[in-house]
């Protein structure tokens, strides 16, 4: 079971759709200041507006709330795609370049993630990280046939 490249690689996809359906509910779910340091921070960051360029004046709230949207796209796009090839029964040597593709994409992401943001979402992002590793070490090496 562990030998298997799809035990890991279903465990990552289980990983990316879960993060990505969490990750959601930070959109919907709005957090109050406990104190007045924290009121002043949150009115600054949801009124006032910067000069972006080209007439844009977005709030740090509307950038910061793209950028959130981002990650959780990112993960149900690529647990969606993921899934979609393990189910289809995709031959081992394509598998092994979607491994590379995500690993070169969560790789950073994970680097970013724990530098940046709390504890949630860098546990996440490293189980996603991890089980595409372990997927990739044990996935078999087939030569082409020509």
């Amino acid at each position: 079971m562990f030998k298997r490249y799809t035990f890991w690689f279903s465990a990552a996809i289980l990983f990316q759709l879960i993060t990505g359906i969490l990750h959601s509910l930070s959109l919907f779910i709005s957090t109050d200041p406990v104190n007045e340091t924290e009121r002043q921070m949150m009115a600054l960051v949801s009124t006032y507006k910067i000069d972006a360029g080209s007439g844009f004046h977005p709030t740090y709230g509307n950038l910061f709330t793209a950028l959130s949207s981002c990650f959780t796209f990112l993960c149900l796009f690529a647990g969606l795609i993921n899934g979609y090839l393990l189910v289809k029964h995709t031959e081992p040597n394509v598998m092994r370049g979607i491994l590379v593709i995500n690993l070169v994409i969560f790789g950073p992401v994970l680097a970013v993630m724990a530098y940046f943001t709390f504890l949630p979402p860098i546990v996440f992002t490293a189980l996603i990280f991890v089980n595409l590793l372990a997927a990739f070490i044990v996935i078999p090496r087939v030569e082409a046939d020509y």
